[in-house]
């Protein structure tokens, strides 16, 4: 079965630039976040801030090659890269002193990885 390309240009550029960062930095954290963007969107992780707030650590670094919604709460500060990130969990996340990103500007911040944790 041949694989049907992502025709979203804003996908496409993202995945583009992660490959990128990951070959100049050595860092294949980012290729195993573009592979994971490249799935079907059915694959893709959604993850609501109640498992945020279980698993993350106070100052974490998060990626979540996908989605980020806002059911349960979050208080601890935490950084939180996403694909997408819904209205309502960016104004939970805000509040409780974290930040919520895009992909890339963490991979600009962070082109190692260091300290990153993929959830989802």
């Amino acid at each position: 079965m041949a694989k049907i390309p992502k025709t979203n240009p804003h996908l496409q550029q993202v995945v583009r630039e992660l490959r990128a960062v990951s070959r100049e930095m050595h860092a294949p954290i980012w290729r195993d976040v573009a592979e994971r963007l490249e799935r079907t969107r059915k694959n893709w992780s959604e993850v609501n801030l109640s498992r945020l707030s279980r698993y993350a650590a106070k100052g974490e670094q998060i990626v979540v090659p996908g989605v980020v919604l806002a059911t349960g709460e979050i208080k601890t500060p935490v950084t939180v890269a996403a694909f997408r990130t819904s209205a309502a969990a960016q104004k939970k996340i805000e509040a409780a002193g974290g930040r919520a990103i895009t992909l890339l500007e963490l991979a600009v911040q962070n082109p190692k990885g260091s300290g990153v944790r993929i959830m989802g």
